[in-house]
């Protein structure tokens, strides 16, 4: 148990409040291994569960703030 992906994250974590819940977690004492980062996407930080598998805590961006030529559009 835990270590699934050879230290890939491969589990996704949505939110629709990032900073809420990023500040949440950490208050709690969630182990975040990378920090908050902005990308075309939204905003994303990747923490470690108590079996060391990495999760991608994300809030993607609504069609309106999404950036032109970002993985979000699609023709």
């Amino acid at each position: 148990m835990g270590h699934q992906t050879g230290g890939r994250v491969f589990l996704f974590l949505s939110t629709d409040d990032f900073w809420r819940d990023y500040h949440a977690m950490v208050a709690r004492g969630v182990k975040f291994v990378r920090p908050p980062k902005a990308a075309d996407y939204g905003w994303g930080a990747v923490f470690e569960d108590l079996y060391g598998n990495l999760w991608d805590l994300v809030q993607l961006n609504t069609p309106s703030e999404t950036k032109p030529g970002s993985a979000l559009l699609s023709d």
